[in-house]
């Protein structure tokens, strides 16, 4: 991998099958339940067409032909307010540690600031240690509780940043 050869940019059609199969490999990878976590999500199929709507965006990261990461944003599912979520960000291990996250983060919080929300939330697990760190260094504050209802019941840490 070649920092020539990345690009980040908005999912097309032909890259349903590649993020949703780095997205699983990844969730398999951190030991994530399959249940109650994205890796269940009917969107992971069809991510292009799920994004494809006002106020939401999902970019991926290509490395040639490969998709080896992506990272959207949403208007929160069954929550009442101007709150958007960061969603199904998973790098490959061939991205990580590369700087990736933190410009995929920024695409993301650009948007959802032209997008007009006041609010980011996000889900995670525990022990996605390097995943929270970088929230947190981008101005994430953890929180007591969920808001909204995403079905990821699973994901115990919770996260809000103001935009």
């Amino acid at each position: 991998m070649r920092k020539d050869t990345i690009v980040i940019r908005e999912i097309e059609l032909e890259d349903n099958p590649k993020i949703a199969k780095a997205i699983r490999s990844v969730l398999i990878e951190m030991g994530v339940p399959k249940v109650g976590t994205a890796y269940e999500d009917e969107a992971l199929d069809c991510m292009t067409e799920t994004y494809n709507k006002p106020k939401k965006a999902y970019f991926v990261v290509e490395d040639g032909n490969e998709i080896i990461g992506g990272a959207g944003i949403s208007p929160l599912d069954n929550y009442q307010g101007n709150i958007c979520e960061l969603q199904k960000m998973y790098f490959m291990s061939e991205a990580r540690g590369k700087g990736l996250g933190s410009k995929m983060m920024a695409k993301c919080i650009e948007f959802a600031k032209q997008a007009g929300f006041d609010q980011c939330y996000l889900e995670t697990m525990p022990y996605m240690v390097d995943a929270s760190k970088l929230y947190r260094k981008v101005g994430f504050k953890s929180i007591d509780k969920p808001i909204g209802n995403t079905g990821h019941y699973s994901c115990s840490v919770w996260m809000l940043k103001d935009l």
